[in-house]
């Protein structure tokens, strides 16, 4: 026996139906847990800030540090403040009527989506909307409400990837100015055998502590959103 409902019932080997039906459920929710990093990582800030964070590791070119831990747990905490409005918002709107029986899934989820729409169009260029839009032979929408996910979702996270290089290679310029000179000053004094890298690492990291930069660094992607 077989339910026609968002969550089948199944009457093969049990008769607890009941039963049956909330281990499904659960395994709905386990294979929903499973795609959580991904939904993470392309529906939220969290690509551009963990690609500016590694801008700056890379310009600074101390290899492994700050380390891959410490960057992504940041990148981390800092998407949970900048989302917290549209968290919060889902779980109003969505996660507490479903909880009160309120609202069916297919209900919450549509009420969750629409911040998440509102934030990822508020950041997406609407040529990257448009690529994808146009593929899949979508009329233009009335309202950000009629955009489907599966063209906002990549559309905002390649207009994530050119800000985040953007912002990327404004960091890099003033780094690559320290190498080039560095690189000029061992060049004139004959010492073409030394590596211009490990001269310049120790004045990259003297400015980049003297002009404060991870506040700086942070500071400029709260204000990119």
């Amino acid at each position: 026996m077989i339910s026609l409902g968002f969550i089948p019932a199944l009457d093969i080997f049990s008769e607890d139906t009941q039963n049956l039906a909330a281990t499904i459920q659960l395994l709905l929710l386990l294979t929903v847990l499973t795609l959580a990093p991904s939904i993470l990582i392309l529906m939220t800030c969290f690509t551009r800030i963990i690609i500016v964070l590694s801008f700056v590791r890379s310009g600074l070119a101390t290899q492994q540090m700050p380390p891959n831990q410490v960057l992504v747990a940041l990148a981390l905490f800092i998407t949970f403040f900048v989302m917290a409005p549209v968290f919060s918002e889902v779980n109003e709107t969505a996660l507490q009527p479903l909880f009160n029986d309120e609202l069916t899934q297919e209900e919450a989820f549509e009420q969750a989506a629409t911040p998440f729409k509102y934030f990822m169009a508020e950041h997406t260029r609407e040529k990257d909307l448009a690529l994808f839009m146009g593929y899949a032979g979508i009329d233009r929408p009335n309202s950000i409400e009629e955009i489907p996910l599966t063209a906002l979702v990549p559309a905002f996270a390649i207009s994530e990837l050119k800000t985040a290089f953007q912002i990327g290679f404004m960091i890099f310029i003033p780094f690559l100015v320290i190498d080039m000179v560095v690189a000029s000053i061992l060049m004139s004094m004959g010492m073409m055998m030394l590596p211009p890298v490990m001269i310049a690492l120790p004045f990259k990291i003297l400015l980049f502590v003297m002009i404060d930069g991870w506040y700086l660094v942070v500071r400029s992607l709260l204000l990119s959103f």
